[in-house]
């Protein structure tokens, strides 16, 4: 079972990514005292609040409790309720909101699920694609407003999960970036895909790095938190990660946490492999981040041709900058537009 502190300590962390006080959410985290089943447990304190919000109508905020519900990964019947929940939530928000559309895609022998807005048909085949993706905890759902976002800019856009997240089947590999590719190819024709540009977040940008070197179509990236070589190779480093990354990590990998540090160099970028990467790219660094290492951070500012880091002190997701953070990435994706052909 998890340990519920450490679940409240990340869930703060991307609530605050949401722009979700804590006073909304801090009485029902106060409850949670274990990860077994019924009151007081971490799925049943957060689905139940979840419920209560569906109840009074607010589709967005009970999606995001019963993403909080699942978090971090399905690992039983409780939490698969809670994903089903989830997206059921969102589908029916999304019935409100009649730009936002669903779509499932074959992709590599897994299916894919997406949310989406501004393909063709709907509108015309020539707007520039905005891929969005979450971490490894992180699941599709919780970022379905940022499509709003992405419409208003003008751009086709889907937001979609890494392998092994939520509703996607795919294992998590190192070739796993061969993903962003395939999904291109499943939607040439529903936007201009030769203009394309990823706001890939943690471990989803380093598989957008590894997408970059093989794929021309990606023309710009923003990411937060991205890992590049020195989290894959440092088995010091791995020994004081936050146990429910490496539980998460074993999970997606159907692995076990022994196993990972021989699995894991498989993942790591090159110096010549980084030299080669001629993209923009935006990064979202944090000073004290507890996932990420200050090497792969520098890394990127030492090896890559044009890349811009914002750097927070905080830790990882820069959650006590959140506002800051969402207001730059928008501001880089609007640059990396106007500069982009």
């Amino acid at each position: 079972m998890n340990n519920v502190d450490e679940l409240k300590v990340h869930v703060a962390a991307h609530a605050a990514s949401l722009g979700i006080p804590d006073a909304d959410y801090q009485e029902l985290v106060g409850r949670i005292q274990h990860d077994g089943v019924g009151p007081t447990s971490w799925v049943y304190e957060w689905s139940r609040a979840a419920e209560e919000l569906e109840a009074e109508g607010d589709l967005v905020q009970a999606g995001v409790y019963y993403n909080f519900a699942r978090f971090p990964f399905v690992d039983g019947n409780a939490r698969r309720d809670a994903l089903e929940n989830c997206v059921r939530t969102v589908e029916e928000w999304r019935h409100e909101v009649p730009a936002v559309q669903r779509l499932d895609l074959d992709i590599l022998g897994g299916q894919v699920g997406a949310w989406t807005t501004g393909l063709y048909p709907d509108h015309g085949s020539d707007r520039p694609l905005l891929v969005l993706t979450g971490g490894i905890v992180s699941i599709k759902e919780q970022w379905v407003p940022v499509l709003l976002v992405a419409r208003e800019l003008g751009l086709a856009a889907v937001v979609t999960e890494m392998p092994g997240v939520g509703e996607n089947t795919l294992r998590y590999t190192d070739d796993s970036w061969r993903m962003f590719p395939a999904l291109l190819d499943a939607l040439d024709g529903s936007a201009d895909v030769s203009r394309t540009f990823a706001m890939a977040l943690s471990f989803s940008g380093h598989l957008a790095l590894r997408w970059a070197l093989e794929d021309t179509r990606l023309r710009g990236l923003v990411t937060v938190g991205a890992p590049v070589r020195a989290l894959f190779t440092d088995r010091a480093w791995q020994r004081e990660l936050p146990p429910v990354t490496v539980d998460t990590l074993a999970h997606l990998t159907g692995s076990s946490p022994e196993q990972l540090p021989a699995l894991l160099p498989g993942w790591a970028l090159t110096d010549d492999q980084l030299a080669k990467i001629d993209i923009p790219v935006r990064y979202v660094a944090s000073a004290r981040d507890e996932i990420i290492p200050p090497a792969d951070v520098a890394l990127l500012r030492a090896g890559l041709r044009d890349v811009e880091v914002l750097e927070h002190d905080d830790v990882h997701g820069a959650p006590r900058h959140a506002a800051q953070t969402r207001a730059w990435m928008v501001q880089a994706l609007q640059a990396l537009l106007n500069a982009t052909p």
